[in-house]
């Protein structure tokens, strides 16, 4: 485990010996490889976090896009991962991005989507954070976008999404997380699809602003209660929930009065904002009407990774 390193050790690869130069996390390094491999990341996880990654990594080897594996080493074990520069999330705290800079950015993002996608995978963890950039020079501040960490990306049966009565498990950061897995369903790819448009809202506000994000005075990270008032802002942009669900969200389930009690605080309350009527200087129009094409609640209306990429407002990209 990463409890084991420090700066100056040297751990054997397949490919290359390494030495740790930074720790930038409890489990993840920078190290400098003996061979032309130059600077990367060593990656510690658990054993069965590193052994998903590993295989899911080898499954998209040279797959554009997608962060590669260029070793590992077994003492202690570990992944050695291409490094690039940023986050996106440091990137667009830092400096807002320009239009033809999110577009890039997203367009990036939903290849590598298409990629996992079509092979029957699911990401689980789409956000800024997760979306690894390298930094470039002229028009465009970004010459690299891949998307990152793949511990928990999962196989899935497209048989099993959404089946009536069928719970699915806990995944990714709640401010990112589609409606489906906020309610414990059975999610599959759309819930990607639906951490994507939260991922491009942030992006195009930026500067730390994130749609979903409660307010301070209703719930801080540390409260139980601050999933439920993530859900509570996703049924007032994007709401309010369609009776479609009744097809995978029994009648009886007591997960719909919880829907019912907080459609009634966001009606008593006046905090219904449509977000297809939002108007503010950082969102053009066709920006506006993308998202809107997204961020559906029932994932069946959610386009495909591959439907967006044949989408007008990539079309100059």
């Amino acid at each position: 485990m990463a409890s084991g390193f420090k700066v100056g050790q040297c751990i054997e690869g397949k490919v290359s010996t390494y030495v740790l130069s930074k720790q930038l996390h409890k489990d993840v390094w920078t190290a400098i490889g003996s061979s032309n491999l130059g600077k990367v990341i060593i990656k510690s996880a658990p054993k069965h976090r590193l052994d998903n990654e590993r295989d899911v990594l080898e499954h998209f080897h040279a797959r554009p896009g997608i962060r590669q594996l260029l070793d590992e080493t077994q003492d202690p074990p570990s992944l050695v991962l291409k490094h690039l520069d940023d986050n996106l999330l440091t990137a667009s705290n830092s400096k807002r991005l320009e239009k033809p800079e999110i577009k890039f950015i997203a367009k990036k993002i939903l290849e590598a989507l298409q990629a996992f996608h079509e092979d029957g995978y699911v990401h689980t963890d789409v956000k800024p954070d997760n979306v690894l950039i390298n930094y470039g020079s002229g028009l465009c501040r970004f010459r690299e976008v891949e998307l990152a960490d793949c511990g928990d990306v999962c196989l899935v049966n497209p048989k099993d999404h959404l089946r009536l009565g069928e719970n699915g498990h806990v995944i990714g950061a709640h401010m990112f997380r589609s409606p489906e897995a906020m309610l414990n369903l059975k999610w599959g790819t759309p819930t990607d699809i639906w951490s994507f448009g939260t991922t491009l809202i942030s992006l195009i506000w930026g500067l730390g602003w994130h749609i979903f994000k409660p307010d301070p005075e209703d719930a801080g990270t540390d409260d139980e209660a601050y999933p439920n008032h993530i859900l509570v802002k996703q049924i007032a942009f994007f709401g309010p929930f369609p009776l479609s669900y009744f097809d995978f969200l029994p009648e009886e389930d007591e997960r719909w009065e919880f829907i019912g009690d907080a459609t009634q605080y966001i009606i008593d309350n006046h905090k219904w904002k449509p977000f297809a009527k939002a108007e503010d200087k950082e969102l053009a129009v066709e920006d506006r009407t993308f998202i809107c094409k997204i961020m559906k609640l029932d994932p069946r209306d959610r386009p495909t990774a591959k439907e967006l990429l044949q989408d007008q407002w990539l079309r100059d990209v």
